[in-house]
């Protein structure tokens, strides 16, 4: 991220939206708010769906302002379009005036915007799972160097918050919390912080456990297996639903 020179009432304006903590906005919240920090006529978050036998799609999750019909019904992969160009990057995206770009062509817009665009990679440890887009009004001065800077600042915030929100998500099941005491008890405090952290090494901690748990119940090998295979099915049924809805 270039150094860039912060007006300070944008600076107040994004000090606001940050102070808001996960428990308090929606995502939907959290994209109206970065539209006012960067003054953007159209803000909207683009994530990642579930993997299935091809590649992956984004679609819009949460949006605030004008967006042509086309742009919501969207199932983007990575390099496809504009959003899909900066998922593929992992580089953030100004264009000043997309019909004077190399983006002219892949431009989606209505009448209430303008030609000016930001768009920023989300990421939640490490790993991009979606990207946050703004447009200018019709009328509107184009975006420039600070408006970038902004929206990878609320990027970085996006991410932390989808994460939160997906552990909380985990963490709603008895059966999750009692697996996490369990498997981080006598642990010191930093592994036990970090467990709860990274979703991933919350579902390893909930497949050890329930394979515990069956195990000391007396199920056999072949009944687990079974449990196992009926978790697959489970996931095939969603991915397929997912697919379809697309």
């Amino acid at each position: 991220m270039q150094a860039v020179s912060l007006p300070l009432i944008r600076l107040q304006a994004l000090q606001q939206a940050l102070a808001q903590g996960p428990e308090q906005a929606s995502l939907q919240d959290q994209v109206r708010r970065a539209a006012g920090v960067i003054g953007a006529a159209s803000c909207s978050v683009m994530l990642l769906g579930s993997e299935g036998e091809g590649e992956p799609c984004m679609s819009i999750h949460a949006h605030h302002g004008p967006l042509p019909s086309a742009a919501l019904q969207a199932a983007i992969r990575r390099g496809e379009g504009i959003s899909g160009r900066v998922l593929a990057s992992g580089n953030a995206l100004l264009v000043a005036d997309i019909r004077k770009s190399e983006f002219a062509a892949l431009a989606r817009r209505g009448t209430a915007l303008g030609s000016s665009l930001v768009c920023a990679p989300i990421r939640v440890e490490g790993r991009i799972v979606g990207v946050v887009n703004a447009a200018n009004g019709k009328d509107a001065a184009a975006f420039d160097e600070t408006a970038l800077c902004l929206l990878q600042l609320l990027a970085s915030s996006l991410g932390g918050y989808l994460q939160v929100r997906h552990l909380r998500h985990l963490l709603d099941s008895r059966f999750a919390q009692l697996a996490l005491l369990q498997e981080t008890e006598g642990e010191p405090p930093e592994t036990a912080r970090l467990a709860y952290r990274n979703p991933e090494q919350v579902a390893k901690i909930l497949a050890r456990s329930f394979f515990r748990e069956m195990h000391r119940a007396g199920f056999g090998s072949a009944q687990i297996l079974s449990a196992a295979s009926e978790l697959i099915g489970q996931l095939n049924h969603d991915i397929q639903q997912e697919q379809q809805g697309h």
